[in-house]
């Protein structure tokens, strides 16, 4: 379709758009079936498409694909979980040693008198590397435990959720930076065609307060809108408003993409606005999606083992059954997957809700990874799991407080060194003491593993060169190399 000279450039796509009514999959229908003829006259045309990043070739030998982040939303205690402290136990009840805490950021408990609270559950070793787990943890203490490379000397910067969770996935407390997902889009590209690479579960648990999660955890922030993560509901629709409208034939939608290409054309010459070709992308995934979502959700055609080792037979909204559409998405190639779980935030009751938040995700955990491990996926995968800090050795009722200054996070596969443990914190379980390690240590360990040098990695953003791990010193963590 062409225009007439005397067309208006300055027509409002929305309104164009919102005349004709229909929907956002219809808009990529035209540049899916060129795309298709040219992949059929040329084979190698389609990959050739694809985004290959801005990392050409990679600045390291790469040891990982992609990775699978389990975040415990909320404040995971590692006292309860992974790092067992005997003293705090033979403490119980007592003051805490001022010399512990004197000049300390503290967040609800500021003020108040400071009484050590004991571990709530017994610890054990596991496998034949002896990881030390709470008993908390069966299913992944048993199947698991030599593949866990078990980091307890992390601290973090942020004493309150929201600014610890933008910490954790962007390296700034400051809002409106990227976030790890869509900086490796950036940088890598994508492995598919017809899914995000960036994409996002949530769960919800039935213990503690439910921690709330905001989509600028995964937006892109000042890197272009194509790298933003997609959020997938695990019940219901997956994906709202990506379905094509009712009778619409394929030759309507084909006369309104051609309508809108030639509008989005006019306003790239006369605009230079890298957006608009970000909204085209877009549109043409929107309408890939509208095939791949609904076969990526069903789960029917997996072996009745697969699903008896999730515990689940997915579409229930569950954290297993975002582990088993987890590795459904890494099958198809999604570089960044992340699992929010938000059921770990426990000031009151942390005995009972520690136990019931490790019940909920136990299994899916352990049954991601041996899943992984089984299909040959753990080796080029990097599992992450923790919370955006952790929980002090003091009492808050029956309950613990937020804490920054020391907690544990864990990696499997994708070069991490199976069954190893690494740092620790003071015998009280406050401070990172032995080999700390801070939140921009992670990324640079986790982008070394992917193949890319931190520190030249960057984007140019109001004048700066900004990158994932800031301007302090950061560096790669080696030891825990495999």
């Amino acid at each position: 379709m062409t225009f007439p000279s005397s067309f208006p450039n300055g027509i409002a796509r929305r309104s164009f758009l919102k005349g004709t009514g229909f929907g956002l999959g219809s808009m990529a229908l035209s540049a899916l079936l060129a795309k298709n003829q040219r992949a059929s006259q040329d084979p190698g045309k389609q990959s050739q498409m694809r985004f290959c990043g801005v990392i050409k070739p990679r600045h390291i030998t790469p040891r990982a694909k992609r990775v699978i982040w389990l975040y415990m939303a909320g404040g995971m205690t590692h006292l309860d979980t992974f790092d067992h402290k005997p003293k705090l136990a033979e403490l119980n009840g007592k003051p805490m040693p001022e010399s512990v805490t004197k000049g300390q950021q503290i967040a609800q408990l500021q003020g108040q008198p400071l009484h050590c609270f004991g571990p709530q559950h017994a610890f054990r070793q596991w496998g034949k590397s002896g990881q030390s787990i709470a008993e908390i943890w069966p299913h992944l203490g048993t199947m698991c435990a030599d593949d866990l490379c078990i980091v307890r000397s992390l601290h973090t910067d942020a004493i309150n959720h929201d600014p610890a969770h933008t910490f954790m996935n962007t390296g700034t407390m400051n809002a409106g930076r990227p976030a790890m997902g869509s900086w490796l889009q950036y940088g890598l590209g994508s492995e598919c065609d017809n899914l995000p690479g960036f994409v996002v579960l949530v769960s919800t648990g039935n213990f503690g307060q439910k921690q709330p999660i905001a989509a600028r955890q995964w937006h892109s922030g000042f890197l272009p809108g194509q790298y933003q993560g997609v959020e997938f509901r695990s019940t219901g629709a997956p994906v709202l408003y990506v379905g094509n409208p009712n009778g619409v034939s394929t030759a309507q939608q084909h006369d309104v993409v051609s309508a809108v290409r030639s509008l989005n054309e006019l306003a790239d010459q006369r605009l230079a606005d890298p957006e608009i070709q970000t909204r085209v992308r877009q549109y043409e995934l929107a309408f890939r999606m509208q095939t791949s979502v609904p076969d990526l959700m069903d789960v029917s055609g997996e072996p009745s083992h697969v699903l008896d080792l999730y515990g689940t037979k997915g579409g229930d909204g569950s954290f297993a059954a975002n582990c088993l559409l987890a590795r459904r998405l890494a099958e198809r190639g999604v570089r960044f997957i992340q699992l929010y779980h938000r059921d770990w935030d426990h000031h009151g009751a942390v005995k009972e809700h520690s136990a019931g938040s490790a019940k909920e995700v136990d299994r899916g955990v352990a049954a991601l990874i041996t899943d992984l491990k089984q299909r040959g996926m753990l080796d080029d995968t990097i599992v992450v799991f923790g919370s955006e800090f952790g929980r002090t050795p003091m009492a808050q009722g029956d309950g613990r407080d937020h804490h920054l200054a020391g907690f544990t996070m864990w990696f499997a596969g994708g070069g991490f060194k199976p069954g190893f443990s690494y740092g620790a914190t003071d015998e009280l379980g406050y401070h990172a003491v032995e080999n700390p390690c801070s939140v921009h240590d992670v990324h640079a360990t986790l982008l070394h593993l992917l193949g890319i040098d931190h520190q030249r990695f960057t984007y140019k953003y109001q004048g700066l060169d900004s990158k994932l791990t800031g301007v302090e010193e950061s560096v790669v963590v080696r030891e825990l190399l495999a």
